[in-house]
C-alpha cells in the first residue's frame, strides 16, 4: 500500500501574504460606498460658474465672427478686382489678334524684297506705312497686355493672402464655439442629472435670490432720469425686459450682454463696437460718483460683462444662459468701470 503524504501546512510568509490580500479586498469600497451625489446648491453653484466661464469666450467669439464678416467682403472685393483685370486682359488679346494676323500678311517679306518686287513705289511706300503703324499698335497693345497681366497677378496673390487670412479666422471662430457650447453642455449635463423636485428646489432659491437682490426681469416702460438719445437707448432696451439671453445674438428675439447694449445704442443713432471688450476701449470713461442713465456699466473686467446704467443705482443687462434680460442693482457684480457713448 502506497503511502499518503499530509498536505504540508502554509508556511508563515505565505499566510502573512493571504493575510494582507484579504486586507486589501476588504478596504476596497463597495458599490454603496461611491462618491455622494452633488448637492443641489453644488450643482447650481457649478453651473453659475460654468456660464460664466463661458462669457469670456462669447465675447471672443463675437470679436472673431465681426472680423470674419470683414475678411468676407474684403476676399469678396479681390475676387471681383480679379475677374475684372482677367476681362480687360481677354478684350486686349482679342484686339492684338487682328493686329498680329495683318502683321503677318503683310511683314512676312525683307521690305527690299518688297520694294524691288512692288511694280508701284508708292503702293509700297503705303503699305510700309500701314505696316508701320500696325507694329506699333500691337506693340501698344502688348505692353498695355503686359502690364494688366502683372496686375492681375499681383490681385490674386492679395486675393489669395485674404481668403487664407478668413479661413483662419473661420478655424479660429470654430474652436472658439466648441469651447463655449461645451461649458453649456456640460451645465446641461449637471441640470438634467437633477431630479424634477430638485431642479424645482434649485429654480426656487433662484427666484429668493433674485428677488433679494431687486433683480427683476419684468417688462416696463422706462421712467428714469434719462433723456435724449440715452432716453431712446433705454427705452428700447426695457422694451426687451424678459426675452431671453443667447450667446452670440444681437436680436431681436434674443441678446448678449453686448448684444443688448449695442442694439439699445443703435436705436438712439448711435454705432458701437461689437464686444464688450470694444466698447470699453471706445468709449469715454467716467466716474461712479459721475454715471448718468445710459451709460455702459462693465463688471468684472474690460471684457468680460456688460449692462446699461438706468439710474437710481440699478443697470439693465442680459445676464447668462438660462436667463432673461432684467434690471439688477449696480452693485450685484463686481463692478469694473463705466463709459459713455
Amino acid at each position: 500500500m502506497g503511502t499518503h503524504r499530509r498536505p504540508k501546512p502554509p508556511s508563515r510568509a505565505r499566510m502573512a501574504t493571504l493575510g494582507m490580500a484579504a486586507g486589501a479586498v476588504s478596504l476596497l469600497p463597495t458599490q454603496s460606498e461611491a462618491a455622494p451625489e452633488p448637492t443641489v446648491d453644488e450643482v447650481r453653484k457649478r453651473v453659475e460658474k460654468l456660464y460664466e466661464e463661458a462669457e469670456a469666450p462669447t465675447e471672443e467669439y463675437n470679436a472673431i465672427s465681426e472680423k470674419q464678416a470683414k475678411l468676407q467682403r474684403e476676399v469678396d472685393g479681390a475676387r471681383d478686382r480679379v475677374a475684372r483685370k482677367q476681362q480687360e486682359i481677354n478684350e486686349l488679346r482679342a484686339k492684338i489678334g487682328p493686329l498680329a494676323a495683318a502683321q503677318y500678311r503683310s511683314g512676312g517679306v525683307d521690305p527690299s524684297v518688297q520694294l524691288f518686287l512692288s511694280g508701284d513705289p508708292d503702293d509700297y511706300l503705303h503699305q510700309a506705312e500701314m505696316l508701320d503703324r500696325t507694329s506699333s499698335r500691337q506693340a501698344g497693345a502688348l505692353r498695355a497686355m503686359q502690364s494688366k497681366q502683372r496686375e492681375l497677378t499681383q490681385e490674386r496673390q492679395d486675393a489669395q493672402r485674404r481668403l487664407a487670412a478668413l479661413q483662419e479666422t473661420r478655424a479660429k471662430a470654430a474652436r472658439t464655439k466648441n469651447e463655449v457650447q461645451g461649458k453649456l453642455a456640460e451645465a446641461r449635463k449637471l441640470l438634467n442629472s437633477l431630479t424634477a423636485q430638485q431642479r424645482a428646489t434649485m429654480e426656487a432659491a433662484q427666484e429668493r435670490d433674485d428677488a433679494s437682490a431687486g433683480a427683476s426681469d419684468s417688462p416696463a416702460p422706462y421712467n428714469g432720469p434719462a433723456s435724449g438719445r440715452a432716453k431712446t437707448a433705454l427705452d428700447f432696451a426695457y422694451a426687451q425686459l424678459g426675452k431671453p439671453y443667447e450667446w452670440g445674438s444681437t436680436g431681436p428675439d434674443s441678446y448678449d450682454c453686448s448684444g443688448l447694449v449695442g442694439a439699445a445704442w443703435r436705436s438712439a443713432g448711435v454705432s458701437l463696437p461689437r464686444t464688450v471688450k470694444q466698447m470699453y476701449d471706445a468709449g469715454r470713461k467716467v466716474a461712479k460718483s459721475d454715471l448718468r442713465p445710459g451709460d455702459i456699466i462693465y463688471w468684472y473686467n474690460d471684457n468680460q460683462h456688460n449692462g446699461m446704467y438706468v439710474g437710481d443705482g440699478k443697470a439693465i443687462h442680459a445676464p447668462r444662459t438660462g436667463k432673461n434680460i432684467e434690471i439688477v442693482p449696480l452693485d450685484s457684480m463686481p463692478l469694473f468701470a463705466a463709459s459713455r457713448p
